[in-house]
Protein backbone atom coordinates (compact mmCIF):
# COMPACT_ATOMS: atom_id res chain seq x y z
CA UNK A 1 0.00 0.00 0.00
CA UNK A 2 1.06 3.58 -0.92
CA UNK A 3 2.81 4.62 2.47
CA UNK A 4 1.53 8.53 1.92
CA UNK A 5 -2.27 7.39 1.85
CA UNK A 6 -3.26 3.95 2.89
CA UNK A 7 -6.68 3.99 2.13
CA UNK A 8 -6.14 3.23 -1.69
CA UNK A 9 -3.96 0.90 -3.37
CA UNK A 10 -0.53 2.01 -4.77
CA UNK A 11 -0.23 2.83 -8.33
CA UNK A 12 -0.61 -0.21 -10.04
CA UNK A 13 0.21 -1.76 -13.13
CA UNK A 14 -2.90 -2.40 -15.07
CA UNK A 15 -3.71 -4.97 -17.87
CA UNK A 16 -6.77 -5.87 -19.62
CA UNK A 17 -7.77 -9.23 -21.10
CA UNK A 18 -11.09 -8.45 -23.14
CA UNK A 19 -10.82 -5.37 -23.51
CA UNK A 20 -14.35 -4.74 -24.61
CA UNK A 21 -17.08 -2.23 -23.72
CA UNK A 22 -16.73 -2.96 -19.70
CA UNK A 23 -12.66 -3.49 -19.74
CA UNK A 24 -11.98 -0.27 -21.91
CA UNK A 25 -13.99 1.97 -19.45
CA UNK A 26 -12.79 0.22 -16.40
CA UNK A 27 -9.03 0.44 -17.58
CA UNK A 28 -9.43 4.77 -18.35
CA UNK A 29 -11.13 4.85 -15.42
CA UNK A 30 -8.45 3.70 -13.79
CA UNK A 31 -5.90 5.64 -15.35
CA UNK A 32 -7.96 9.09 -14.36
CA UNK A 33 -6.86 7.62 -11.22
CA UNK A 34 -3.58 7.43 -11.20
CA UNK A 35 -2.91 3.84 -12.51
CA UNK A 36 -0.69 2.85 -15.01
CA UNK A 37 -2.39 1.46 -17.62
CA UNK A 38 0.32 -1.11 -19.51
CA UNK A 39 -1.24 -3.47 -21.89
CA UNK A 40 -4.79 -4.49 -23.30
CA UNK A 41 -5.63 -7.30 -25.53
CA UNK A 42 -8.53 -7.28 -27.99
CA UNK A 43 -9.36 -9.65 -31.34
CA UNK A 44 -12.15 -7.63 -32.86
CA UNK A 45 -11.90 -4.55 -34.70
CA UNK A 46 -14.74 -2.73 -32.56
CA UNK A 47 -12.40 -3.36 -29.60
CA UNK A 48 -9.36 -1.55 -31.32
CA UNK A 49 -10.80 0.89 -32.14
CA UNK A 50 -12.31 0.84 -28.75
CA UNK A 51 -8.96 1.05 -27.04
CA UNK A 52 -7.34 3.71 -29.20
CA UNK A 53 -10.41 5.79 -28.06
CA UNK A 54 -10.20 5.51 -24.63
CA UNK A 55 -6.36 4.06 -24.03
CA UNK A 56 -4.77 5.24 -26.58
CA UNK A 57 -1.06 5.08 -27.01
CA UNK A 58 -1.67 1.71 -24.58
CA UNK A 59 0.17 -1.55 -26.56
CA UNK A 60 -2.31 -3.89 -28.31
CA UNK A 61 -0.86 -7.54 -26.97
CA UNK A 62 -1.82 -11.16 -26.72
CA UNK A 63 -2.90 -12.38 -23.57
CA UNK A 64 0.22 -13.75 -21.97
CA UNK A 65 2.05 -10.09 -22.38
CA UNK A 66 -1.28 -8.82 -20.77
CA UNK A 67 -0.11 -11.19 -17.71
CA UNK A 68 3.70 -10.53 -17.67
CA UNK A 69 3.17 -6.68 -17.69
CA UNK A 70 0.36 -5.99 -15.25
CA UNK A 71 0.35 -6.40 -11.08
CA UNK A 72 -3.50 -5.90 -11.71
CA UNK A 73 -5.27 -7.86 -14.19
CA UNK A 74 -8.73 -7.43 -15.23
CA UNK A 75 -10.63 -9.85 -16.96
CA UNK A 76 -13.80 -8.21 -18.71
CA UNK A 77 -14.64 -11.14 -20.87
CA UNK A 78 -18.41 -12.81 -21.04
CA UNK A 79 -19.28 -14.76 -17.77
CA UNK A 80 -19.71 -18.34 -19.82
CA UNK A 81 -15.79 -17.78 -21.22
CA UNK A 82 -14.50 -16.78 -18.05
CA UNK A 83 -14.21 -20.44 -16.20
CA UNK A 84 -12.37 -21.85 -19.81
CA UNK A 85 -9.78 -18.60 -19.37
CA UNK A 86 -8.63 -18.68 -16.00
CA UNK A 87 -8.52 -22.03 -16.01
CA UNK A 88 -6.27 -22.10 -19.23
CA UNK A 89 -4.36 -19.22 -18.10
CA UNK A 90 -3.51 -21.36 -14.96
CA UNK A 91 -2.72 -24.44 -16.61
CA UNK A 92 0.02 -22.80 -18.51
CA UNK A 93 1.89 -21.23 -15.97
CA UNK A 94 0.81 -17.66 -17.20
CA UNK A 95 0.01 -16.53 -13.46
CA UNK A 96 2.26 -14.69 -11.50
CA UNK A 97 2.41 -15.05 -7.90
CA UNK A 98 0.89 -11.59 -6.23
CA UNK A 99 -1.21 -10.56 -9.22
CA UNK A 100 -4.26 -8.54 -8.24
CA UNK A 101 -6.51 -11.07 -10.88
CA UNK A 102 -9.90 -9.05 -10.82
CA UNK A 103 -13.09 -9.94 -12.90
CA UNK A 104 -16.18 -8.09 -13.65
CA UNK A 105 -18.58 -11.24 -14.21
CA UNK A 106 -21.90 -10.71 -12.00
CA UNK A 107 -22.83 -14.32 -11.63
CA UNK A 108 -19.36 -15.27 -10.89
CA UNK A 109 -17.54 -14.54 -7.50
CA UNK A 110 -14.24 -15.82 -6.28
CA UNK A 111 -14.93 -19.77 -6.83
CA UNK A 112 -14.14 -19.14 -10.96
CA UNK A 113 -10.93 -17.64 -10.00
CA UNK A 114 -9.48 -20.35 -7.56
CA UNK A 115 -7.52 -22.44 -10.40
CA UNK A 116 -5.49 -18.63 -10.56
CA UNK A 117 -5.45 -18.36 -6.88
CA UNK A 118 -3.68 -22.06 -6.21
CA UNK A 119 -1.09 -20.23 -8.66
CA UNK A 120 -0.45 -17.39 -6.40
CA UNK A 121 -3.51 -14.55 -7.73
CA UNK A 122 -4.96 -12.66 -5.54
CA UNK A 123 -8.54 -12.45 -6.61
CA UNK A 124 -11.10 -10.18 -6.86
CA UNK A 125 -14.70 -10.05 -8.24
CA UNK A 126 -15.57 -6.63 -8.85
CA UNK A 127 -19.34 -6.46 -10.77
CA UNK A 128 -20.04 -2.66 -12.10
CA UNK A 129 -24.00 -1.76 -12.51
CA UNK A 130 -24.07 -0.59 -15.51
CA UNK A 131 -25.32 -0.82 -18.95
CA UNK A 132 -21.77 0.19 -20.61
CA UNK A 133 -21.86 1.71 -23.94
CA UNK A 134 -18.17 1.71 -24.07
CA UNK A 135 -17.75 5.33 -24.58
CA UNK A 136 -16.27 8.37 -22.80
CA UNK A 137 -19.80 8.98 -22.10
CA UNK A 138 -19.63 5.77 -19.42
CA UNK A 139 -17.18 7.43 -17.03
CA UNK A 140 -19.04 10.00 -15.98
CA UNK A 141 -21.95 7.63 -15.80
CA UNK A 142 -19.37 5.28 -12.89
CA UNK A 143 -20.02 8.21 -10.43
CA UNK A 144 -21.99 6.67 -7.80
CA UNK A 145 -22.67 3.25 -9.68
CA UNK A 146 -22.22 0.09 -7.75
CA UNK A 147 -19.91 -2.61 -7.68
CA UNK A 148 -21.23 -6.18 -6.02
CA UNK A 149 -17.92 -6.92 -4.71
CA UNK A 150 -16.41 -10.77 -3.48
CA UNK A 151 -12.94 -10.36 -2.20
CA UNK A 152 -11.19 -12.58 0.73
CA UNK A 153 -10.57 -10.61 3.89
CA UNK A 154 -7.07 -9.54 3.61
CA UNK A 155 -7.81 -7.78 -0.05
CA UNK A 156 -11.48 -6.09 0.75
CA UNK A 157 -9.63 -2.80 1.78
CA UNK A 158 -7.97 -2.93 -1.69
CA UNK A 159 -11.11 -4.08 -3.73
CA UNK A 160 -13.30 -1.10 -1.85
CA UNK A 161 -10.26 1.37 -2.24
CA UNK A 162 -10.49 0.18 -6.68
CA UNK A 163 -14.15 0.69 -6.98
CA UNK A 164 -14.42 4.21 -4.92
CA UNK A 165 -11.46 5.31 -7.06
CA UNK A 166 -13.23 4.00 -10.08
CA UNK A 167 -16.28 6.56 -8.82
CA UNK A 168 -18.28 3.58 -7.60
CA UNK A 169 -19.97 2.14 -4.21
CA UNK A 170 -18.95 -1.15 -3.01
CA UNK A 171 -21.81 -3.47 -2.49
CA UNK A 172 -20.78 -6.61 -0.60
CA UNK A 173 -21.43 -9.82 -1.03
CA UNK A 174 -20.72 -13.46 -0.64
CA UNK A 175 -19.72 -16.39 -2.96
CA UNK A 176 -23.75 -17.19 -2.28
CA UNK A 177 -25.74 -14.24 -2.78
CA UNK A 178 -23.68 -13.37 -6.49
CA UNK A 179 -26.22 -15.36 -8.44
CA UNK A 180 -29.22 -14.16 -7.41
CA UNK A 181 -27.54 -10.85 -7.17
CA UNK A 182 -27.06 -11.17 -11.12
CA UNK A 183 -30.60 -12.55 -11.80
CA UNK A 184 -32.16 -9.63 -9.92
CA UNK A 185 -30.09 -6.99 -11.76
CA UNK A 186 -30.43 -8.84 -15.17
CA UNK A 187 -34.46 -9.54 -14.62
CA UNK A 188 -34.55 -5.51 -14.11
CA UNK A 189 -32.39 -4.08 -16.61
CA UNK A 190 -32.17 -6.07 -19.53
CA UNK A 191 -36.66 -7.16 -19.47
CA UNK A 192 -37.06 -3.61 -18.74
CA UNK A 193 -35.30 -2.83 -22.03
CA UNK A 194 -37.39 -5.64 -23.97
CA UNK A 195 -40.51 -4.47 -22.07
CA UNK A 196 -40.23 -0.95 -23.10
CA UNK A 197 -38.93 -1.89 -27.05
CA UNK A 198 -42.42 -3.84 -26.99
CA UNK A 199 -44.44 -1.51 -26.02
CA UNK A 200 -43.08 1.18 -28.13
CA UNK A 201 -43.91 -1.56 -30.91
CA UNK A 202 -47.22 -1.66 -30.36
CA UNK A 203 -47.14 2.00 -30.94
CA UNK A 204 -45.65 2.34 -33.65
CA UNK A 205 -48.03 -0.88 -34.98
CA UNK A 206 -51.12 1.75 -34.25
CA UNK A 207 -49.24 4.90 -36.34
CA UNK A 208 -47.49 6.57 -33.31
CA UNK A 209 -44.41 8.18 -34.58
CA UNK A 210 -42.56 8.87 -31.45
CA UNK A 211 -43.50 6.21 -28.86
CA UNK A 212 -40.41 7.90 -26.85
CA UNK A 213 -42.44 10.82 -25.85
CA UNK A 214 -45.51 8.88 -25.60
CA UNK A 215 -43.51 6.46 -22.79
CA UNK A 216 -40.67 8.98 -21.70
CA UNK A 217 -43.18 10.74 -18.35
CA UNK A 218 -44.97 7.52 -18.00
CA UNK A 219 -42.30 5.10 -17.53
CA UNK A 220 -39.98 7.65 -15.77
CA UNK A 221 -42.75 8.16 -12.80
CA UNK A 222 -43.96 4.63 -12.76
CA UNK A 223 -39.74 3.67 -12.37
CA UNK A 224 -39.14 6.46 -9.62
CA UNK A 225 -42.47 5.30 -7.80
CA UNK A 226 -41.45 1.53 -7.60
CA UNK A 227 -37.80 2.68 -6.89
CA UNK A 228 -39.23 4.79 -3.87
CA UNK A 229 -42.68 2.90 -3.06
CA UNK A 230 -42.35 -0.64 -4.52
CA UNK A 231 -45.63 -2.64 -4.79
CA UNK A 232 -47.34 0.65 -3.20
CA UNK A 233 -46.68 2.36 -6.73
CA UNK A 234 -48.90 -0.71 -8.64
CA UNK A 235 -51.39 1.47 -10.82
CA UNK A 236 -53.68 0.04 -14.15
CA UNK A 237 -56.57 -2.18 -14.67
CA UNK A 238 -54.69 -5.23 -12.73
CA UNK A 239 -54.51 -3.73 -9.30
CA UNK A 240 -57.99 -2.40 -9.58
CA UNK A 241 -59.21 -5.63 -10.91
CA UNK A 242 -60.66 -4.39 -13.91
CA UNK A 243 -61.16 -8.25 -15.78
CA UNK A 244 -62.49 -6.81 -18.60
CA UNK A 245 -59.96 -4.09 -19.66
CA UNK A 246 -57.68 -6.95 -19.64
CA UNK A 247 -59.44 -9.31 -21.37
CA UNK A 248 -59.62 -6.48 -24.31
CA UNK A 249 -55.92 -6.23 -23.90
CA UNK A 250 -55.32 -9.67 -24.69
CA UNK A 251 -57.47 -10.06 -27.36
CA UNK A 252 -56.02 -6.85 -29.15
CA UNK A 253 -52.46 -8.48 -28.56
CA UNK A 254 -53.93 -11.65 -29.96
CA UNK A 255 -54.56 -9.82 -33.22
CA UNK A 256 -51.62 -7.20 -33.27
CA UNK A 257 -48.64 -8.74 -31.69
CA UNK A 258 -49.36 -12.44 -30.30
CA UNK A 259 -45.40 -13.09 -29.57
CA UNK A 260 -46.51 -10.20 -26.74
CA UNK A 261 -49.48 -12.16 -25.12
CA UNK A 262 -47.36 -14.68 -22.95
CA UNK A 263 -44.88 -11.99 -21.85
CA UNK A 264 -48.28 -10.00 -21.27
CA UNK A 265 -50.19 -12.60 -19.13
CA UNK A 266 -47.13 -13.55 -17.22
CA UNK A 267 -46.31 -9.93 -15.83
CA UNK A 268 -49.95 -9.28 -15.38
CA UNK A 269 -49.80 -12.53 -12.86
CA UNK A 270 -47.11 -11.37 -11.12
CA UNK A 271 -48.52 -8.38 -10.79
CA UNK A 272 -51.94 -9.70 -9.86
CA UNK A 273 -49.91 -12.16 -7.03
CA UNK A 274 -48.10 -9.02 -6.07
CA UNK A 275 -50.77 -6.84 -5.67
CA UNK A 276 -52.93 -9.48 -3.59
CA UNK A 277 -50.35 -10.58 -1.23
CA UNK A 278 -49.40 -6.33 -0.41
CA UNK A 279 -53.15 -5.62 0.05
CA UNK A 280 -53.84 -3.40 -3.06
CA UNK A 281 -55.80 -5.98 -5.01
CA UNK A 282 -59.06 -6.86 -3.79
CA UNK A 283 -59.26 -10.36 -3.22
CA UNK A 284 -63.05 -10.17 -4.50
CA UNK A 285 -62.15 -8.71 -7.65
CA UNK A 286 -59.56 -10.90 -8.15
CA UNK A 287 -61.31 -14.21 -9.24
CA UNK A 288 -62.80 -12.88 -11.83
CA UNK A 289 -58.96 -11.66 -13.03
CA UNK A 290 -57.11 -14.66 -12.90
CA UNK A 291 -59.67 -16.71 -14.33
CA UNK A 292 -59.05 -13.78 -17.66
CA UNK A 293 -55.38 -14.78 -17.28
CA UNK A 294 -55.54 -18.50 -16.46
CA UNK A 295 -57.59 -19.04 -20.00
CA UNK A 296 -54.25 -17.44 -21.97
CA UNK A 297 -51.33 -20.03 -21.99
CA UNK A 298 -53.11 -22.06 -25.28
CA UNK A 299 -53.71 -18.62 -26.83
CA UNK A 300 -57.48 -19.11 -26.19
CA UNK A 301 -58.19 -15.44 -25.08
CA UNK A 302 -61.90 -15.10 -23.54
CA UNK A 303 -64.20 -12.73 -25.40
Amino acid sequence: MDSSNASRPARLAVGVVGVGRVGAVLAAALARAGHDVVAVSAVSKASRARAADLLPGVPIVCVDEVLAQAGLVLLTVPDDALPDLVGGLATTGEIRRGVLLAHTSGRHGLAVLAPASRAGALPLALHPVLPFAGTRVDLERLHGTSFGVTAPDPLRAVAEALVVEMGGEPVWLTEEQRPVWHAALAHGANHLTTLVASAADLLRAIGVEQPASVLGPLLGAALDGSLRSGDAALTGPVVRGDAGTVRAHLVALAGVAPEVLPAYVAMARLTADRALASGNLDPARASALLEVLASTPSGNVPR
